[in-house]
């Protein structure tokens, strides 16, 4: 099984802000005709429309053996454990699948493992693997080692843990992805990369870095570098692409067909090129948006961040032009001082960042 996995969090848009379907068949089609047959998605993406653009563009034209599909169970969406079994099975008519190939539990940490382990969530899939509806069990995490030590040792059925890892966190002291990376291997378990660009992040980093990264491997784009360092890692299954766009999938499909794994030496420069990249950042959002969903501004935090992270990072000196940017951003919704503080985003953000601070410190610097 090749490596690269097709995310389908970030799929391409129509003007109207709908998920393209016709460039996402062709995306599929390219995907899997190089020899790629690995989807992942989840009921929150595209505001629940991810499931039905896989069912239109995979399931209803290629065979079910021909390609390999993980779902999550999103907990986060559901108000009692007696919805669960319903929320399953929305799910597979959605997919257009009998059953799922991988299925996770969504997002653990110590708040949502409780609320997992108080709705029998455990349980649920366990039964469902042995009725044949899910072939391999797992969660997605986004806490501390600590947190991800215990949930192994209490559940040692779980084959697969999906975890945020990449460049920039692997040795970050608040996501502390090295650490995670470690307990997971420490339990025998199948790894997962989700975020190896970090949202598009390491996508576009500055000069220096590329030039560190030329200096070992020209032909890798900055992108590349990235997915290729977390491709590296022993016991790593599988690094997930959020391809927006046919030009990261051709870039994505360049060095991941034949992929090359990284020698120690490429690995220790890019740990440097973490500490470089993490003084450039000024937030480190991933662009997730599971932070829009229940603002009840309706604030675009996600695309806020990124026009002040480039602002910051390339810009200090054109604040009128980041200004308008952030200006056209907010047309559609609030500005970060119409924040009221409810903490909603907080709550729900995988990288729990200090959202409100932020959004003050902009709307001090762009209002």
């Amino acid at each position: 099984m090749k490596k690269l996995g097709f995310g389908l969090m970030r799929l391409p848009l129509t003007e109207g802000g709908a998920i393209d379907i016709e460039r996402t068949k062709a995306m599929a089609d390219r995907f899997m005709a190089e020899g790629f047959t690995y989807f992942d998605t989840a009921a929150p993406y595209h505001q629940g429309e991810s499931e039905t653009a896989f069912r239109k563009a995979v399931s209803e034209r290629y065979p079910r053996e021909s390609y390999i599909i993980t779902d999550k169970l999103s907990l986060f969406k559901i108000e009692k454990a007696e919805d669960i079994p319903s929320f399953f099975d929305t799910q597979l008519e959605k997919l257009g699948v009998e059953y799922l190939d991988y299925y996770l539990l969504h997002a653990m940490s110590a708040s949502s493992f409780e609320r997992a382990t108080d709705f029998g969530a455990f349980d649920f899939v366990a039964k469902k693997k042995e009725e044949g509806k899910i072939c391999h069990v797992g969660f997605s995490f986004h806490d501390s080692p600590e947190v991800l030590d215990r949930i192994l040792t209490e559940h040692p059925e779980m084959e697969v843990v999906q975890l945020q890892i990449n460049y920039l966190d692997w040795l970050d002291s608040s996501v502390r992805a090295k650490e995670c990376y470690e307990v997971a291997r420490k339990h025998g378990k199948d790894i997962i990369i989700m975020e190896p660009v970090k949202g598009g992040a390491l996508a576009n980093v500055s000069p220096e870095v590329v030039s560190l990264f030329n200096e070992k491997r020209p032909s890798l784009s900055p992108a590349g570098w990235a997915v290729s360092f977390c491709a590296s890692l022993p016991g790593v299954i599988m690094v997930l692409s959020g391809m927006s766009n046919e030009a990261q999938m051709e870039d994505n499909i360049s060095y991941m067909k034949d992929f090359v794994p990284f020698a120690a030496e490429e690995l220790a420069l890019s740990e440097r090129a973490g500490d470089m990249v993490r003084n450039d950042n000024a937030i480190a959002c991933t662009t997730c948006r599971y932070c829009t969903d229940g603002c009840p501004q309706k604030i675009a935090i996600p695309d806020i961040f990124t026009a002040y992270n480039n602002y910051s990072r390339f810009q200090k000196t054109n604040l009128d032009g980041a200004k308008w940017r952030y200006n056209k951003i907010c047309e559609n919704g609030g500005k970060a001082s119409d924040c009221i503080g409810c903490g909603l985003c907080e709550e729900s953000c995988p990288q729990h960042l200090p959202i409100r601070e932020h959004l003050s410190a902009i709307a001090k610097e762009f209002e």
